[in-house]
């Protein structure tokens, strides 16, 4: 009978870890796990904010489809009543257990985690989740404050403990109830760290000498950014420490310094993360299910560090729409693994530097819309059907094509090499395309332009990543009947990967792109 499945979901990760070439990360936990597993170097979210990236890889459909581009309405009721990952497999006789923010909470998972339809028992969340923004953060001055950049003595928080500590505790004791019972599980644990505020244990500072943090590699508004793509980062605006800069609005800059604590502390809350993500791997092994359980790690949506003068999410540049993903499937990416074998020995991130390179890497452009039919077809269900052009009425369907068919890259190596395009208009076979988009109340940052609401949105951002090139078109949209007008185009961007891998230099309006805009109407 079917694999168990460990489901980890990050919030706001881009792929700063070692196993992505990343030099200063310590995340040997991850890497441990990338070692064993097929690691996907080019996956994309298809909207870099929490909600409705969620929605949309948990139901396997698009935005356009969830009809969620906020935080404020439920699929069931809003758009049709759509199957979940979770569900299929709860339906298939797995025990569904959801720990920490797997759904966004709210009213876009009903106020419940999507529970009943989604779990077999009501999700956990941590109880210290609530103080996430309180003033926790201790100031030079001695006082607390509700900072973005929040190192913190976890013995003088709320409960002595931390809200991803206390999700790992879970997921373990979970573990093992699933062993002593027997149980077919199907296990999702969402981490809310490195989200905001950056608040982990002090000590991971350390691991990040400040000497040792650069800027972004162009740190400033690029010239030829069209004003509607930019994110003016408000969230992190409104943290203590940030308002007291006085930063111009929209387009700042944070000055370098700051800039500097921003990436330390980030990183350092991804050394945290490695840290339960390596306590969590090692109960698998300690229960004696790593060689019967599939294990996915992955995050709804990247984060920027300063690149193109902008923070936070909320664009759709690599930066904000990259994520990690990778599968470890027993006997299919490692060879198999005998009982009471240790995969997953828990390492110190203070300690082990591993530099080992993952066997498996696929450069295989792919989405997390596709994660539904993925995992159905990894642990033997029924691959649920493509949907229709039009599926709201259709309750089991995807649209993200299962990517099992690039689990074996040994053949796509050589191949790789030699699908270099001279022409870039030619080479517009059957290459896999990664479609994000953002939705912009208008077309000057403005207070809302990062979290427009439904009703304020008026331009959408349409977005395909090839291997080759990010392309996007800034539209006309009206948010009373979901409709967009490709014929009322406000902005457009095209950047070329191989030339300006940072996507510095936009050549939209030196370049003729009518087959690129044929093939996102498509």
């Amino acid at each position: 009978d079917g694999m168990n499945v460990l489901f980890i979901v990050v919030d706001d990760l881009r792929p700063v870890l070692g196993c992505y070439g990343d030099k200063l990360v310590k995340s040997p936990n991850i890497d441990q796990l990338a070692f064993q597993s097929i690691v996907f170097s080019n996956a994309y979210a298809q909207e870099a904010v929490c909600a409705p990236s969620r929605v949309s890889f948990l139901t396997g459909r698009r935005p356009d489809t969830t009809r969620l581009y906020d935080f404020y309405s439920y699929w069931r009721v809003h758009a049709g009543n759509y199957s979940t990952m979770p569900q299929y497999f709860k339906e298939n006789g797995y025990v569904t257990l959801s720990v920490g923010k797997v759904f966004h909470p709210g009213v876009s998972s009903n106020y419940s985690d999507d529970y009943p339809y989604s779990w077999s028992i009501p999700p956990f969340h941590p109880s210290t989740e609530k103080y996430e923004n309180d003033k926790t953060c201790r100031g030079k001055d001695g006082k607390l404050y509700a900072n973005l950049v929040c190192p913190v003595d976890v013995t003088e928080m709320p409960s002595g403990t931390l809200p991803d500590i206390q999700s790992t505790e879970e997921a373990i004791r979970l573990l093992n109830v699933m062993k002593t019972n027997k149980q077919k599980f199907f296990l999702a644990v969402g981490y809310h760290k490195p989200h905001i505020p950056l608040r982990y244990p002090q000590e991971f500072l350390k691991l990040y000498p400040l000497e040792n943090i650069t800027l972004a590699p162009d740190p400033w508004v690029p010239e030829k950014l069209p004003s509607v793509a930019y994110n003016p980062w408000m969230d992190i605006r409104q943290r203590d420490d940030v308002k007291a800069l006085n930063v111009s609005f929209p387009y700042g800059p944070l000055p370098d310094d700051f800039q500097r604590q921003i990436r330390q502390s980030y990183y350092a809350a991804v050394s945290y993360l490695d840290m339960q993500v390596g306590l969590l791997l090692n109960a698998l092994d300690d229960v004696g299910l790593s060689n019967s359980t599939i294990v996915v790690f992955t995050a709804d949506h990247g984060w920027s560090l300063g690149e193109h003068g902008e923070w936070a999410k909320y664009s759709n540049f690599d930066v904000a729409t990259r994520v990690p993903l990778m599968f470890y499937v027993p006997g299919m990416t490692t060879s198999s693994v005998s009982q009471g074998e240790r995969v997953f020995p828990y390492l110190d991130p203070f300690s082990h530097i591993l530099g080992l390179v993952p066997q498996g890497r696929s450069k295989k452009v792919v989405e997390l819309v596709s994660l539904f039919s993925t995992l159905a077809e990894l642990a033997g269900l029924q691959v649920p059907p493509v949907c229709p052009e039009t599926s709201f009425h259709v309750a089991l369907c995807t649209e993200g094509a299962s990517i099992v068919r690039y689990f074996n890259v040994s053949e796509e190596k050589v191949k790789e090499e030699k699908d270099g395009c001279d022409d870039t208009y030619r080479c517009f076979n059957e290459e896999p395309v990664a479609f994000s988009q953002y939705p912009r109340p208008a077309d000057i940052p403005q207070w809302n332009s990062d979290k427009p609401k439904l009703k304020d949105i008026r331009i959408m951002g349409y977005s395909m990543r090839t291997i080759d090139y990010r392309y996007t078109v800034w539209v006309q949209f009206n948010p009373n009947n979901f409709s967009a007008n490709f014929e009322d185009v406000h902005a457009g961007e095209l950047y070329m990967v191989e030339t300006d891998p940072n996507q510095d230099y936009n050549i939209y309006n030196n370049t003729s792109h009518g087959c690129f805009f044929k093939k996102i109407l498509g």
